[in-house]
C-alpha cells in the first residue's frame, strides 16, 4: 500500500536544462498516473513555495535539472514546508552541484578525479592556463552545458568566454582532458547498477548527444575488463556515500584503457537529479536490472522523506 496518494511532480524551472526537465517530469508523471497516484504537474516558477503550501501534496518527486532543483534550493523549500521529497537532500545536492568542492570530497574518499583548477572566466579566457588538451566547464552547471574541449590545435581558449551575455557564471573549472571511454553507473536504493559505455555519434557527449535520440550509442554492459567494471561500480557507490547522496544518483567516468589496471579511471561528476527521458541512462540501467520505468518512478516516490 502506498504511503503517498498525492504526488507533486516538480519540473521545468529556469535553468539551461529546462526542456529536458519538462521531458523527465512528463515521463515520470505519466508513470505515476499509470500506477494509480493522484499527480499534480508543476512547472516550477519563483512562487513555488506558495504553490506547494497551498497544494499540500503528500510527497514531491523532484525532476528539476540544474538550478534551482539540483543545488539544494528546492530541497530547502521542501524541508521548510515539511513535504517529503525524492533524491538527495540540501547539503548533498548543493555539494554535488559545486563541481570543484565535490571533487575535493570525492578525492578525499579515494575516488580518482581529473587534475584541475578553479579560475575566473577572465583568467581562463586570457590564455592557456594548462597545457592542452584540457576541458573548460562551468563550476555549477550540468548536462555538459557550457563545456569546451581545448586541444593542441587551438591557439587560444574559446572566444565565447568573452561574451557579455555569458550565462554560466564567472567561476570555471579547467581540467586535464582524460582520453578514452565514457562510462556511467548509477546508485539505486543503495546499490550500484551495471555500467554503460556511451559512444557519442556527434562531437563529444554534450547536451545534444545526451538528449537527442540517435545522437549516442549506449553499450550495456560496458565492454571493459571485469575488474575495471567492478571498480567503476565500487567507485560510484563510494562517491554517492562521500557526497551524502540519497535515492538515485549517477556518476560519470572517463577511462583511459591505454593505462594498465584501474589507473586510467577518473570520476568527472556525480548527478543527483539524473535525467528520466526516453534517452536517459538511469532508466536503461534499471531495466538492465529487471526494474521497469514505472517501477523505478514508483520506488523514487515511496523513498521520499525529509531530513535527507
Amino acid at each position: 500500500m502506498s504511503q503517498f496518494k498525492h504526488v507533486a511532480v516538480l519540473m521545468g524551472g529556469w535553468s539551461s536544462e529546462r526542456e529536458v526537465s519538462l521531458r523527465s517530469g512528463k515521463a515520470c508523471a505519466d508513470a505515476l498516473e499509470r500506477k494509480g497516484y493522484r499527480v499534480t504537474r508543476i512547472d516550477v516558477q519563483r512562487d513555488i513555495a506558495t504553490v506547494l503550501d497551498q497544494l499540500k501534496p503528500d510527497a514531491a518527486l523532484v525532476m528539476l535539472h540544474g538550478r534551482p532543483g539540483e543545488d539544494g534550493t528546492i530541497q530547502g523549500v521542501l524541508e521548510t514546508l515539511g513535504i517529503p521529497y525524492s533524491h538527495s537532500g540540501v547539503l548533498a545536492s548543493s555539494l554535488a552541484m559545486q563541481k570543484d568542492l565535490a571533487k575535493t570530497v570525492m578525492a578525499t574518499a579515494g575516488v580518482p578525479v581529473p587534475e584541475g583548477l578553479t579560475l575566473t572566466r577572465t583568467e581562463v579566457a586570457k590564455g592557456h592556463v594548462m597545457a592542452p588538451p584540457y576541458v573548460i566547464k562551468p563550476v555549477a552547471d550540468g548536462s555538459s552545458v557550457g563545456v569546451f574541449i581545448v586541444t593542441e590545435a587551438h591557439a587560444h581558449p574559446p572566444q565565447e568566454l568573452f561574451r557579455d551575455d555569458w550565462p554560466h557564471g564567472d567561476q570555471l573549472l579547467v581540467e586535464k582532458y582524460v582520453a578514452g571511454k565514457e562510462l556511467t553507473c548509477a546508485v539505486i536504493n543503495g546499490e550500484p547498477t551495471g555500467v554503460i559505455e556511451i559512444v557519442p555519434l556527434i562531437k563529444f557527449y554534450d547536451y545534444e548527444a545526451k538528449y537527442s535520440p540517435g545522437a549516442s550509442k549506449h553499450i550495456l554492459p560496458a565492454p571493459i575488463l571485469p575488474f575495471v567494471y567492478q571498480e567503476v561500480r565500487r567507485l560510484t557507490l563510494a562517491a554517492h556515500v562521500a557526497l551524502g547522496c540519497r535515492g538515485v544518483s549517477r556518476a560519470d567516468f572517463r577511462y583511459d584503457d591505454r593505462i594498465e589496471g584501474i589507473g586510467g579511471l577518473s570520476c568527472l561528476e556525480v548527478n543527483t537529479q539524473p535525467g528520466m527521458t526516453e534517452t536517459s541512462l538511469v532508466p536503461e540501467l534499471a531495466a538492465h536490472a529487471g526494474v521497469t520505468f514505472d517501477e523505478l518512478v514508483q520506488w523514487m516516490v515511496e523513498d521520499a522523506s525529509l531530513g535527507r
